[in-house]
């Protein structure tokens, strides 16, 4: 089975946070990298966002 593949429009949307605060969050380590499609495209792996959210809801409580 193929993995998906998350643009950031989509990851967006599924973590809630906006396109800056990703970034951010990216550049201290707290967020995963996106892997790189082409020349001007990146995406983030489904299992990466999983497991990133997997982590704010053990944290959370």
């Amino acid at each position: 089975m193929q993995e998906r593949i998350y643009r950031r429009t989509d990851v967006e949307k599924l973590v809630g946070l906006s396109r800056s605060t990703l970034y951010a969050m990216m550049a201290e380590g707290a967020f995963p990298r996106p892997v790189k499609l082409g020349k001007r495209a990146v995406g983030w792996r489904e299992r990466d966002v999983r497991a990133w959210l997997e982590t704010r809801t053990t944290n959370a409580g």
